[in-house]
């Protein structure tokens, strides 16, 4: 079974979540939550897969969710 990666990211400016890589060419997606982009990026793999690699059958599609955040610490007094 052929395995797909997909990397998502969060971008704090425009704050969506979008594609940031992909296995799947032609993708590229955003939403305002991973959870909305991770419901829709099975159909729009499928569609681009069925598209640009017919024949492959079932595939896996893994997706990868990054994000990062600044926090402040205090100085010990």
């Amino acid at each position: 079974m052929a395995l797909f990666i997909v990397q998502i990211a969060y971008d704090a400016d425009a704050e969506v979540w979008y594609v940031d890589k992909s296995d799947v060419a032609g993708l590229r997606a955003e939403a305002p939550t991973s959870d909305a982009l991770i419901a829709r990026i099975p159909t729009m793999a499928a569609e681009l897969l069925e598209e640009n690699e017919p024949g492959l059958g079932e595939v896996a599609i893994e997706i990868i969710a990054h994000m990062h955040a600044r926090i402040s610490i205090p100085a010990a007094a």
